[in-house]
């Protein structure tokens, strides 16, 4: 009988890169295939940015990859989630990040992905989603990363962008969806990242938010998005990035977490779940994957808390990181 490997103490490394790979061959007949249809650009920035910290990313057939960006993007610019489906802000973000990570943003025309995320711009400084006229602060994050990626911030209003931000503001420091919503780690991950990224922390009231994101750590280490919830791996980005940007990541245990993570892992298939014993998808894997890279763990390239991309690949733009440590 061959010896069980501990997973509390070892990532699953070849078994995650093969569980990401296996994922492009899902076939139209799979009937996951069609219920995630709508999230084909979103589950591929995960799974690329997941084989990235793996150090995996030449796994991937690069010229179909940027082939389906393309085919997805629109008339007016921007992005949509798959061929059939609108175009959105959500998944503009994550086209320009896999174009990057890809080392091919010159395969499409910069200009008009800027006119389109800078049209969705509302006079209180808040970002529409798509056509439809949804405002959430998630949105707001997706336009100014894209905008800062692309190296073109000047064309929003960044004074009114980040006082809609802080308007979301809630008492305990942390960030809702709008303004009077209620604070949560996801939120207050796009709102702290969009901050930092047009350089206005100055807004953040960090010793609090430090504290209010250390409270979301659970007996069993993982981390939950607001209190009275259960823990989700997928917090151990939302949180971590958030905490990492304002340098207050050592305020949790980082070895609890790490050990939540890797119970996680599933040891026949590869993946992450977002319980232990649970079902692993892309999503999970990729934010347990950041979270082991934020903290240092298992020799893993480094995400950048606040674009939530390789830090060489920001590099490559010329992006200055100053709330990230440099490789």
């Amino acid at each position: 009988m061959s010896e069980e490997i501990d997973h509390t103490t070892n990532l699953l490394l070849d078994k995650h890169i093969q569980y990401i790979v296996n994922l492009d061959n899902k076939k139209e007949e799979d009937f996951e295939y069609w219920v995630s249809e709508h999230l084909r650009m979103n589950g591929m920035y995960w799974g690329l940015t997941g084989l990235y910290i793996l150090n995996a990313l030449n796994k991937m057939n690069r010229d179909d990859l940027i082939a389906f960006i393309l085919s997805c993007q629109k008339p007016n610019g921007g992005f949509s989630g798959n061929v059939t489906h609108d175009e959105h802000l959500l998944t503009t973000l994550s086209a320009v990040q896999i174009l990057l990570e890809l080392d091919a943003i010159d395969k499409i025309n910069i200009d008009s992905v800027v006119e389109y995320v800078a049209t969705l711009q509302q006079a209180d400084g808040s970002f529409f989603g798509d056509k439809w006229g949804e405002v959430d602060t998630r949105f707001s994050y997706c336009a100014i990363s894209c905008l800062s990626l692309l190296g073109r911030l000047d064309r929003i209003n960044l004074t009114t962008a980040a006082a809609f931000i802080d308007r979301c503001k809630n008492f305990d420091a942390g960030y809702g969806s709008v303004p009077g919503a209620e604070s949560h780690a996801g939120q207050t991950f796009t709102c702290v990242g969009a901050l930092a990224i047009i350089n206005r922390l100055d807004l953040v009231d960090i010793d609090q938010l430090g504290w209010w994101l250390c409270e979301r750590q659970l007996p069993n280490g993982g981390l939950n998005g607001r209190p009275e919830k259960t823990s989700d791996v997928c917090y151990s980005w939302w949180v971590l990035s958030a905490l990492a940007v304002i340098d207050r990541l050592h305020w949790i245990d980082n070895d609890k977490l790490k050990t939540y993570i890797l119970k996680c892992q599933d040891n026949e298939t590869g993946g992450i779940a977002d319980k232990p014993g649970n079902v692993p998808d892309v999503f999970h894997t990729f934010f347990g994957l950041c979270g082991l890279s934020l903290m240092g763990y298992f020799n893993l390239e480094q995400i950048d808390p606040a674009y939530a991309l390789g830090t060489k690949t920001l590099l490559k733009r010329g992006l200055t990181l100053p709330w990230s440590k440099k490789q």
